[in-house]
């Protein structure tokens, strides 16, 4: 039997999983946990900790029809500077409530952080950095969308220490940008590279994604291949997910110019394949990067890790999320902001954090979110990991292991180290997740597991 038909006997091109880019899933976030549950987790954070921020930026010049991200249109930099203003009271809330602390990493996304005008930019890390210095071989990234940056904001943006920048490209092809509602020429995008590159910027993520509309092998060549002439250190090949029913911008897209699940496979296979002759490692289900990035080394030393911006190699246990809608991760659970631009200002200007949904771990979600993120980074589970710093036993390693070999039999292997997801059974590895997962999913609330 191919390894095609095992997958299509499996289920893969039929199922709907999480990306488990945490646990539980975001899907299961309830108004349970509040500002009140966020301040004490804050506050007991110890002192001289390194800890992650991610600043949110809401505004795109564009509403691109592909995007399910939390964005709104604006054709005036009015309403950026007053929620700049609204970011700089945040920024002070936590300086407040937090201890002393080291950024290891600062990550500005969004919509399109580089809409903020240069002197922005200089107030915006400015202020953080007062408050939050960036600890050695700390990493200051921002999303960079190439029709919407020049040289005075790459000019202030290098000022103010970024040292990795994003790019999101999606796809080459002309007639693929125009039915997603992207247009941005490989011409464009290559003169954003060379301004990163000119900065002194070393360090260049790009995206893409696969199942977009009329995409085939053809294009998706075409475009990796481009892709590869601008030699970007790290590469997220996202696959593309169409809800409609959760992003009403994507009815714009017909759904009748989408490649099938299968096609989905094949277009993966063949930018992976590409990749892979280019000298880059494959990091995970969906990431790709050269041997000298952080990535790679995280891979080989078993430190690998998956938050809600995908692959990582930061350690950090806090994540603090700034901005309407962006999430926190502290060791003791989530914490989301008002997703609404106006209930987030509101709160930040009555003094008060802006926190409206969440979840707090239990002790059953560190095991078994460990266990998915394992899976999810290494292919594997370490049985003595597990006993070792969860407490469980063989004989409940087993009970977990069981139902995922009598599920997906030789695309799974049990051995005495623990549980190993084989090659042939990688696609797998989020239906493989999801049999770990102790939460019901909820009915068309995800994406293809491909």
């Amino acid at each position: 039997m191919s390894t095609v038909s095992q997958l299509r006997r499996l289920g893969l091109f039929d199922a709907r999983v999480p990306r488990y880019t945490s646990y539980p899933p975001a899907t299961h976030f309830t108004p349970s946990v509040g500002a009140g549950d966020v301040g004490d987790w804050m506050a007991a954070i110890p002192a001289g900790s390194e800890i992650s921020l991610y600043l949110h930026v809401p505004f795109c010049r564009r509403l691109c029809w592909f995007c399910a991200c939390r964005t709104q249109g604006t054709q005036s930099l009015d309403p950026v500077r007053i929620y700049a203003q609204t970011l700089l009271a945040e920024i002070r809330l936590l300086q407040e409530r937090l201890p002393k602390v080291r950024l290891s990493r600062l990550h500005w996304g969004g919509g399109t952080p580089t809409l903020l005008p240069p002197d922005l930019i200089a107030h915006l890390a400015g202020a953080i950095f007062d408050a939050f210095p960036l600890a050695p071989r700390g990493e200051f990234s921002v999303e960079i969308d190439p029709s919407e940056i020049d040289a005075p904001r790459m000019a202030a943006l290098a000022a103010a220490g970024m040292n990795r920048a994003s790019i999101g490209v999606q796809d080459f092809d002309p007639l693929i940008q125009q039915t997603i509602g992207r247009m941005q020429s490989f011409q464009v995008t290559a003169d954003a590279v060379r301004m990163i590159r000119d900065a002194g910027v070393a360090s260049l993520n790009a995206d893409i994604l696969y199942g977009l509309p009329h995409q085939d092998r053809s294009r998706m060549s075409e475009t990796v291949q481009k892709l590869l002439a601008l030699s970007p250190d790290r590469v997220a090949l996202y696959g593309y997910a169409h809800v409609p029913w959760m992003s009403k911008r994507q009815v714009m897209i017909p759904e009748e110019t989408l490649p099938d699940n299968e096609a989905r496979l094949t277009l993966f296979e063949t930018a992976r394949d590409l990749f892979a002759a280019d000298g880059y490692l494959e990091i995970g289900i969906d990431h790709f990067s050269r041997h000298h990035d952080g990535l790679a080394r995280a891979r080989d030393l078993g430190q690998l890790r998956r938050n809600f911006q995908g692959y990582t190699d930061d350690r950090s246990q806090v994540l603090i999320g700034l901005g309407a809608s962006s999430i926190s991760r502290y060791p003791q659970g989530y914490a989301q902001n008002a997703p609404a631009t106006g209930a987030y200002t509101a709160a930040i200007r009555e003094g008060r954090l802006a926190t409206t949904r969440g979840h707090a771990f239990t002790p059953e979600d560190h095991w078994r979110g460990r266990m998915i993120e394992s899976l999810m980074c290494d292919f594997r589970i370490s049985s003595q990991e597990m006993i070792k710093r969860h407490g469980l036993s063989q004989a409940q390693l087993q009970s977990l292991y069981a139902p995922l070999i009598a599920r997906f039999g030789t695309m799974v292997e049990v051995r005495p180290a623990g549980l190993r997801i084989t090659p042939e059974g990688r696609p797998l590895t989020r239906m493989i997740a999801q049999m770990l997962d102790g939460y019901d999913a909820p009915a068309g609330g995800h994406s293809p597991a491909i």
